[in-house]
């Protein structure tokens, strides 16, 4: 029986510089019955040159041979629909939840489409696989670095013969991974911090990397499913902003982690937020997409300097800029996942299994991941 073959894409998205898979990985999928084809250059802009691929026993080969060759494509973003055709499989962080349309087509297309950000990431066994946490760790702690960097003072205490240089204090919104991480690097720079979050479990944790919880009276617990928030109400979201402003006027540095899938970020800092801030604060915005973002005046990829002197980071793909570690990890990720779904040699669907149930967004022509099926359902 021939082995199944799996293809690395180069990512095409602006600014993405991350892989699907590594030359270390390679070696892991060839040990479990893979074969591997990476295209020239995949891994170019993430310091991993073709030859380390060629040494590992990959294949490097063009884009159209890679994708006619392929029975499985590896991908970090979606590749465009019409390169993929029917029985092959393409497996990455596809965002059925924002692309249903796109899903749509892949499933007309006859592709299996496997997405690890359906990932249940609550499920033990599943965490091997987890590379929303994984890439989430990474930006939490590219947050707290490019947020240093932006900072016009000292993050620590300083204490010189010129004088002495107070901390900065930091405000971390939303305590998820990529918040935790965010937390224990400024922490680790030297500021003072403190946190917020809508789920009450958040609180022990911050308090264990020694930063503050912020309580506030307004909104109460708001833990939703797969250990994420559930989205406030209108009401809930404008008290929340109000009693949030308090504690936001009062901080150097803000980086904002809040996100519920599949939907516009939450609002949590106004423009008069922002106004009521003094001059040389920072905002890091790691919710800043398309949809909008935890900031009303954010946007994905830009730095705006407002007339108050506050400087507004609409972070983007931090992953991206870490492609190495990002990559690396990622490249588990997918590797586990791909083992899990592998049977007797070959590509093995079973909607019973729990983790497929979640990853699984096409098959058989269908759309069959439940969320991404009502979405288009509601638009249809």
């Amino acid at each position: 029986m021939a082995a199944v073959r799996v293809g690395v894409v180069q990512e095409t998205a602006l600014g993405e510089r991350r892989v699907a898979l590594t030359p270390d990985s390679v070696s892991r999928l060839q040990g479990a019955d893979f074969e591997v084809l990476v295209a020239s250059g995949a891994g170019a802009r993430a310091w991993f040159p073709d030859e380390d691929y060629a040494e590992a026993g990959a294949a490097v080969v063009d884009t159209d041979t890679l994708f006619a060759r392929a029975d499985i494509v590896l991908c970090v973003n979606p590749p465009p629909p019409q390169h993929l055709r029917s029985g092959q499989a393409v497996v990455g962080l596809l965002q059925p939840l924002l692309n249903p349309r796109v899903m749509a087509d892949l499933a007309e297309r006859g592709v299996t489409a496997i997405s690890l950000d359906g990932l249940p990431r609550t499920l033990s066994r599943a965490q091997s696989m987890d590379a929303l946490s994984s890439q989430a760790n990474i930006a939490g702690y590219k947050a707290a670095v490019v947020a240093a960097n932006a900072f016009e003072r000292f993050f620590p205490l300083l204490i010189t013969a010129a004088g002495t240089s107070k901390p900065a204090a930091v405000l971390v919104l939303g305590a998820g991974v990529a918040g935790l991480q965010a937390i224990g690097t400024a922490r680790r720079l030297g500021a003072v911090v403190r946190a917020y979050d809508v789920r009450p479990a958040a609180r022990d944790e911050v308090k264990s990397l020694g930063a503050q919880f912020v309580e506030l009276k307004s909104v109460e617990g708001a833990a939703g499913e797969g250990g994420y928030a559930r989205a406030l109400t209108a009401e809930e979201q404008a008290a929340q902003q109000a009693e949030l402003a308090e504690h936001i006027a009062k901080h150097d540095v803000v980086i904002t982690t809040a996100q519920v899938p599949g939907r516009r970020p939450p609002l949590m800092v106004t423009a008069d937020t922002v106004k009521s801030m003094h001059a040389g604060s920072v905002i890091v915005d790691m919710a800043a997409s398309d949809l909008g973002g935890n900031v009303e005046i954010s946007q994905p990829g830009e730095t705006i300097v407002t007339n108050n002197g506050v400087t507004v980071i609409g972070a983007g793909n931090l992953p991206a800029q870490m492609p190495t570690s990002a990559s690396t990890a990622y490249a588990r990720n997918i590797s586990a996942l791909l083992q899990h779904l592998l049977s007797e040699g070959q590509l093995a669907i079973d909607l019973d299994d729990e983790i497929q149930r979640g990853v699984v967004i096409t098959y058989d022509g269908s759309v069959v991941q439940e969320a991404t099926a009502k979405l288009l359902e509601a638009t249809s």
